[in-house]
């Protein structure tokens, strides 16, 4: 039996390991469709403060952290001028360790072409990136 949970116990971490990263890169898909809608709207997306009628909160944190306990951080870079522009997530404590630093960003150009790209953290490796998305080594 020790033999098994030898060989079963790091295959589960793995799995734990991917399903997080899969669980955090499709919340930070519901950002995208919420920043399309904001340029659309010819606002400013933004992940901090109300919306105006200028900027649009795409809704991605709550009371100043992120929704996900997953999240340590979420960031939103560029889209105020030519729609391209990126949102990422850092990994915090309640992911797993494996996984704990790792960004995950979704990237937007100026035609509105969205891809998804993993930066590497902790003990990161490339299996745990999910469809769609490149980087990780």
């Amino acid at each position: 039996i020790g033999i098994l949970a030898a060989i079963a116990l790091p295959a589960y971490q793995d799995y734990i390991s991917k399903s997080q990263m899969t669980r955090v890169v499709g919340e930070l898909a519901a950002g995208k469709t919420a920043v399309d809608a904001a340029l659309f709207e010819g606002k400013e997306p933004i992940i901090d403060g109300d919306s105006s009628s200028t900027q649009e909160n795409i809704g991605l944190k709550a009371d100043g952290n992120p929704r996900s306990n997953l999240m340590e951080a979420v960031n939103i870079n560029g889209f105020k001028d030519s729609g391209a522009g990126s949102i990422s997530a850092t990994l915090g404590n309640k992911a797993n360790k494996d996984i704990k630093g790792t960004v995950a960003t979704q990237s937007r150009n100026a035609q509105g072409v969205w891809s998804c790209s993993i930066t590497k953290g902790g003990n990161y490796k490339v299996k745990f990136n999910p469809t769609g998305c490149t980087g990780g080594n």
